[in-house]
């Protein structure tokens, strides 16, 4: 038959509505020693208009033609296909019948098979160790769009329907799927494991999971079963996920005003999984770091990890699985509402870990990706099923969560959460879009919140506030940052709040305008310190005068401002440095104010300023290098000493907080990076006990990774220091320990070990998803790492470039550059690659970044005092 009956079908980002689907009886058989399966899909639907084709999705699989047939309602009458095409590029099923279809409900019948992969997405397998032997287990990964890589399916978020499952595998496994087991037959080696029916919902939510697993379980107290499934001898390790999910569906039952919605809970950790965590209903899945933690090898961040990603997935059920986004451009309903309230969980869990300050780490991670020219809006168009991995970033998370609590601060928390319980009643089983959680949320507030919010969602970037003192008033400015510099033309709706030396006097008001002048009752005040953006609430960045910034330093060094708005400051100053709008002696100095600082998340923002800082001036000036890490060794040793009592602070003390131990592995790193001589020579110290005694009280696992990084610094002198870590790597079972290492490796200054760290990176000891944890080299292995990138691209590509984890290659290694001649050879090596879409926008980022630190050399410079204040810090007396 002709092709150009299909042409009305290709590059179409939606599928045509001529069929409505409503509910999918699928039955898979995977072989995991063929690495292959077979399935059937009889799926009920409604054809609602005139046509002769119904139009599916489909990828990688072969489709029987002959199967395929149609029976009308109450099977009186039944069509056999004519023709069966698989538009590959589109991953679109054309199926053609000799006559248009009669109206109304009928089901379609499709036999298949298909491969499971090694891509970590749609059907794929993953190998795991039981006694000594590999294995492969069977599992599901549909999300964005790769159930068709499964069944054939209407593979989009608002074509829900109820799914009956069953699985025949191999009768000593264990099946999983997303409900309850409502019927096992097995015949001798072989078993068929039927679910009850599933709650409408959509196919990227549908999992299964064929393998040997452990598990342990725990109930909520209405009867909802949880169970963590872990590898065969790692049930422990599950323990504290399984507390921390059944007191999450507790707390989201309370907040959402809505029970969980199906009768149990699985979440399993898989040994290969691209990303942190899947939230399919009713069996989550897992990376293995995200889900197990284990008391004696796991850090106070493994701790933290699991229990913010548990919250994050068991959100989803609510925002996500029974509230669906219409489409990919509203992803941010899900993932930026999942981020929050995985916040307002762990704060509930645990109020000690003040949570709420380390969201600030969210909004610094969307404000610097939102800072380039190459960003996107939170609602972004999606136009190809390939362009959907990309918005899989932290303008969707991040962002998304951080103008949801800027949001939350300017209406109240009460009526922010009845306003978001009267929104999942509302469209509970079924879809919604942004604008029908604005409606929602104007209707309870009474406020405009399309007005305020459409600003923040449907244009890219955000705006610096710009702060100056006339007339004994304030002037407040916006317009877009860049961190190129560079001018925007962007406005926005800001909800300004600040305070005037004292958190109890406290404004706020809506600056709508390019300009806005407030008057301040008590003009004598200016001379106090004044903060905006209390908190950080709101998404965007603060320039303030001169003198207002030399008011905020000495009330820093005073310790009168609040730890977020510490942070806050910091932060913008960093960023308007990069930027161009304030000299580096300026940031360098505000610096020198947080000697002193005693919280975990200001420091830890402090550490990793300070880790740019001292790229971008070496890359700048050569000669600065060495007092710029002295500066910076005496700016954190104040903090790593006062964990010295009797010993040299690497033990944990007696009683210590959560926040003390995530901060000394982080100071200790840092330390190690900046080649202080006495943390080298201790981490040299430990390590060795370490390697004569694996159970050894001498390497906490919060400092294990400080040590890592202190072995590899000196491994270019003593190579043996590599040799037995890849030792401990091999070793060990644990997935934190492993990717730990792989994290330290490229800490190593001697670019022939850096390339023996990348070519290991692509053999089969280290797993496809955990290749990532090892791009990150030191500063001397940038160029190596870029030519090995060149000379493996198409082995990389052709391995990872079927999901996001490509485009970490992309922008761990080219970003860290600052020439334009590294822009030019980025840009000439992969326009003469072909074009990837699924790379496209990062690549652009990275290269823009390159451009930034470009400029950012090139202003460090140009800046005239900056030599000596660098050498007055560095040798600065306290």
């Amino acid at each position: 038959m002709a092709d150009i009956n299909y042409k009305q079908f290709r590059c179409q980002p939606r599928l045509p509505k001529f069929a409505i689907p409503k509910s999918y009886d699928l039955k898979l058989t995977p072989d995991l020693t063929a690495c292959k399966f077979s399935g059937t899909v009889d799926i009920r639907l409604d054809i609602v208009a005139d046509t002769k084709f119904i139009v599916l999705n489909s990828a990688d699989l072969q489709i029987d033609s002959k199967s395929v047939r149609y029976q009308s309602q109450n099977g009186s009458r039944g069509f056999e296909a004519v023709n069966v095409e698989l538009l590959v590029e589109d991953e679109v099923l054309v199926l053609e019948f000799a006559e248009n279809l009669p109206h109304g409900a009928g089901a379609l019948f499709v036999r298949f098979d298909g491969t499971l992969n090694d891509q970590m997405k749609g059907f794929y397998r993953s190998i795991y160790e039981h006694n000594g032997e590999k294995k492969n287990m069977a599992v599901t990964q549909f999300e964005p769009a790769d159930a068709r890589r499964c069944f054939p399916c209407w593979d989009e978020p608002a074509c829900k329907a109820t799914f009956k499952i069953a699985l025949e595998v191999p009768s000593d496994l264990v099946a999983l799927s997303n409900m309850p087991v409502a019927e096992e037959k097995v015949n001798g080696n072989l078993k068929t494991v039927s679910y009850q029916e599933s709650p409408i919902m959509s196919t990227y939510l549908v999992a299964a999971v064929v393998g040997l697993f452990d598990y342990v379980e725990d109930s909520t107290p209405d009867g909802v079963k949880v169970r963590v499934y872990t590898q065969v001898g790692k049930a422990n390790q599950g323990k504290f996920a399984l507390d921390v999910a059944v007191k999450t569906l507790g707390l989201y039952k309370d907040y959402f005003a809505t029970p969980y919605t199906l009768p149990k809970l699985d979440m399993i950790a898989i040994p290969d999984f691209a990303a942190g965590a899947m939230e399919n209903y009713g069996l989550v899945t897992y990376r293995e770091t995200a889900l197990l933690y284990d008391e004696k090898h796991s850090a106070a961040a493994n701790k933290q990890r699991v229990a913010t990603v548990v919250a994050h997935e068991l959100a989803h059920q609510w925002f996500g699985n029974l509230v669906t986004m219409e489409w990919w451009t509203h992803l941010w309903l899900n993932e930026g509402f999942a981020t929050w309230v995985s916040y307002l969980a762990a704060d509930g869990l645990f109020p000690e870990w003040k949570i709420w300050t380390q969201f600030l780490d969210e909004s610094t991670e969307g404000l610097r990706l939102d800072g380039l020219s190459e960003s996107h809006p939170i609602e972004g168009d999606i136009n190809h099923a390939s362009e959907i991995d990309e918005i899989f970033d932290a303008i969707s998370y991040r962002k998304g969560a951080s103008v949801i609590r800027m949001l939350q601060s300017y209406l109240g928390a009460e009526v922010f959460q009845r306003a978001l319980a009267k929104y999942i009643k509302k469209y509970a089983c079924s879809n919604a879009k942004t604008e029908d959680l604005w409606a929602v949320l104007e209707e309870e507030s009474k406020e405009p919140v399309n007005k305020l919010m459409h600003s923040w969602t449907k244009q890219k970037g955000y705006p610096v506030v710009s702060v100056s003192v006339k007339d004994s008033k304030l002037v407040f400015e916006q317009k877009q940052f860049l961190s190129s510099g560079l001018s925007g033309d962007g406005q926005w709706v800001v909800p300004i709040t600040l305070s005037i030396g004292s958190y109890e006097a406290k404004k706020s008001f809506l600056l709508d305008k390019r300009s806005q002048t407030i008057d301040i009752d008590e003009p004598s005040s200016l001379a106090s310190w004044i903060k905006i953006n209390i908190d950080q609430a709101g998404f965007y960045r603060v320039k303030y005068d001169d003198n207002l910034s030399v008011n905020l330093r000495h009330a820093i060094e005073n310790k009168r401002l609040s730890a977020m708005d510490r942070y806050g400051i910091l932060d913008d100053s960093f960023a308007l440095s990069m930027a161009g709008q304030l000299p580096v002696s300026s940031l360098l100095t505000l610096m020198s104010a947080y000697r002193e600082e005693p919280e975990y998340t200001v420091l830890s923002n402090l550490i990793s300023v300070s880790a740019k800082v001292a790229r971008v001036v070496a890359d700048a000036d050569i000669t600065l290098v060495d007092n710029v890490k002295l500066f910076f060794i005496n700016l954190f040793q104040y903090s790593a000493e006062s964990y010295d009592d009797d010993d040299d602070g690497y033990d944990p003390k007696h009683g210590e907080s959560h926040l003390d131990a995530l901060l000394r592995g982080e100071l200790f790193t840092t330390l190690a990076v900046l080649g202080h001589e006495e943390t080298l020579n201790e981490a040299s110290k430990r390590f060795q006990a370490f390697l004569e005694d694996r159970n050894t009280h001498l390497l906490p696992p919060d400092i294990r990774r400080a040590v890592y990084v202190a072995v590899m610094k000196v491994t270019s002198s003593d190579r043996s220091g590599f040799d037995k870590l890849l030792k401990v790597y091999r070793e060990t079972d644990l997935s934190q320990e492993k990717t730990r290492i792989l994290g330290a490796l490229g800490s190593c200054c001697d670019p022939d070990i850096i390339l023996e760290v990348l070519n290991f990176l692509l053999t089969p000891e280290v797993r496809s998803q955990d290749v990532v944890f090892g791009l990150n080299v030191s500063r001397e292995g940038r160029e190596v790492a870029w030519n090995w990138l060149k000379k493996n691209w198409e082995h990389i590509s052709n391995t990872w470039g079927r999901g996001f984890l490509l485009t970490r290659f992309v922008s761990a290694i080219v970003s860290p550059f600052s020439s334009h001649e590294k822009v030019k050879e980025v840009e000439e090596f992969f326009a003469s690659h072909g074009k990837q879409p699924s790379i496209a926008r990062t690549l652009k980022q990275s290269i823009e970044r390159v451009q930034i630190n470009t400029k950012w050399v090139e202003s460090i410079r140009n800046e005239k005092n900056l030599k000596d204040c660098v050498q007055e810090l560095a040798f600065r007396k306290y």
